[in-house]
């Protein structure tokens, strides 16, 4: 099945540094006044595309930093550039977990699925961004952002260094979307409720399964007894979630972000 085909399918419902980079846009402010942690993420528009981005919290002169694409799900879908942040872009505002894993985090905003021309905006305003480390470009998403990430690693293979969906293996009525071939090479950590009825986990074991056949970098946690409203798992793990690897080139580091920012190009 050709990947443009699969595009058009039903799935999941889911800083501006100078002024140059974007033109500000206005979030809900009685949202931003109750959600503190939002404000770190500066409203910006690129090339029509609405995005709210998080830098680093200092960067420093000669040093670059990796970069984190959160891809938000159809709960998200719109252009008030303000729906598209969710848990784990709260988690990754924590000022602790800043300083330890320092980054950029851009979460751009879509009217519908994720496609090519979504991909193509995205890198031409990563391109703008100042010390950004191109062999650690990393990208997570949840439901529709899940099938998203999926979408992009094999839409452009060579430009992620690892990847992170979150239920991103589609409706039950989601025809098939992935070749295994395409994204065997890159590190993949998937994370799925097995109770999950928005997105069932069988194609995602389905996936796994192909991948380890192949060889693939693969690690698909499961979380027992979870449905689909898994998302505010994926960073801080949880004690309901048994992993597996598709080979012994998969990173045994048990803890995200840890795993994550571990991986480059």
């Amino acid at each position: 099945m050709q990947l443009a085909t699969c595009l058009k399918w039903s799935i999941c419902t889911a800083i501006s540094l100078t002024t140059a980079i974007g033109i500000a846009q206005n979030p809900d402010k009685k949202t931003v006044k109750k959600n503190k942690w939002q404000t770190q993420y500066q409203p910006l528009e690129f090339n029509g595309m609405p995005f709210r981005v998080m830098p680093p919290i200092e960067i420093e002169t000669g040093k670059t930093y990796p970069l984190i694409l959160s891809l938000h799900g159809a709960g998200g879908t719109g252009t008030n550039n303000n729906k598209q942040l969710k848990d784990w872009n709260k988690q990754l505002a924590v000022p602790e977990r800043r300083k330890e894993f320092p980054c950029y985090v851009v979460a751009p905003q879509a009217p519908g699925l994720w496609n090519a021309d979504h991909l193509e905006k995205i890198q031409g305003y990563i391109k703008t961004l100042p010390s950004v480390d191109m062999d650690r470009i990393y990208i997570m998403g949840h439901s529709m952002g899940g099938h998203g990430t999926y979408i992009f690693i094999q839409l452009a293979p060579d430009y992620f260094a690892a990847a992170a969906p979150s239920a991103g293996s589609g409706l039950r009525r989601t025809e098939e979307f992935i070749n295994p071939s395409k994204i065997k090479d890159i590190p993949i950590w998937s994370f799925h409720g097995d109770s999950d009825r928005v997105c069932p986990i069988e194609k995602d074991r389905e996936l796994f399964a192909k991948l380890k056949q192949l060889g693939g970098v693969m690690k698909l946690t499961t979380w027992v007894g979870g449905t689909h409203a898994v998302s505010d798992k994926m960073i801080p793990g949880a004690e309901n979630g048994k992993t597996q690897s598709s080979s012994e080139r998969c990173n045994p580091e048990t803890d995200f972000m840890t795993w994550l920012f571990s991986q480059s190009k």
